[in-house]
């Protein structure tokens, strides 16, 4: 069963942390939304917010996140069914363009993602996410504007590793590895203290070919957050490189596993 037929909004939650609360309306909800994308955690954070959209069926954020978090997930047909559903009820709004657009473009609808993306700069939307929707939407025409539209962003939002990791993560999904390298390593020069962003970093050196300082960071990550580890396919070539056993050694030390 897709992804998609379940995000009706139904009983089964897992709860997420978050300060705590009186009520658990749809402000507890957001704000655990909000919380789990910080750290990564896109299933939970999808969750939480088609949790808001049982209290506000009218919430934007709530709208165009759920839909961010299906496009972070690899999702990307049921983020574009999603996007039209978040349309029907803010057709003219410049962040429900944005995320249309980059659904579109992560589908190899390019064309159209770039009339969407036109449409949401020509709404009047300056805010970072529009600007960094734009960005991935330039990527995906291997325009070199990207990093115009991404250095608008950063401008616009609260400075802090969070934006680097997400212009980065979209560098690596169009395997812009050096550009994606670039924006990691400034996400964890400025917050070291994130597993996230180091979990990042570790891909893009891993992507390439840095596999000594990959390990080193992948350690770092895992130091921060026991939950954060390769991917299979990270850890394969971390094992044609022979470092695999010496990370799970390291592990084993630190965390007695």
């Amino acid at each position: 069963m897709s992804r998609f037929s379940n995000l009706e909004f139904g009983d089964s939650f897992e709860e997420l942390p978050s300060r705590q609360r009186a009520v658990k309306d749809g402000g507890y909800y957001l704000e655990a939304a909000h919380a789990a994308f910080r750290q990564g955690r896109f299933e939970q954070a999808l969750r939480a917010y088609s949790k808001v959209l049982e209290f506000d069926s009218r919430n934007l954020d709530a709208w165009t996140l759920q839909v961010r978090m299906l496009i972070e997930l690899g999702e990307f047909r049921e983020a574009n069914l999603w996007a039209d559903k978040a349309m029907e009820f803010f057709p003219d709004e410049p962040e429900a363009l944005a995320v249309k657009a980059v659904s579109l473009a992560r589908l190899g609808n390019i064309q159209e993602a770039l009339m969407f993306s036109d449409s949401s700069i020509e709404a009047r939307g300056n805010t970072a996410y529009v600007w960094l929707a734009r960005g991935d939407v330039f990527l995906a025409r291997k325009e070199g504007r990207a990093e115009f539209c991404f250095e608008k962003a950063l401008g616009l939002f609260e400075r802090g590793g969070f934006v680097y990791w997400l212009i980065s993560r979209s560098c690596y999904f169009y395997k812009q590895f050096s550009l994606a390298f670039k924006y990691a390593h400034q996400a964890v020069s400025l917050d070291a203290s994130q597993a996230i962003l180091w979990l990042q970093f570790a891909r893009c050196q891993l992507a390439l070919g840095l596999s000594g300082p990959a390990s080193n960071s992948f350690l770092q990550a895992r130091q921060l957050d026991p939950q954060c580890q390769p991917d299979p396919e990270e850890i394969a070539e971390l094992s044609s490189a022979g470092l695999w056993s010496w990370i799970r050694g390291r592990w084993r030390r630190n965390f007695g596993k």
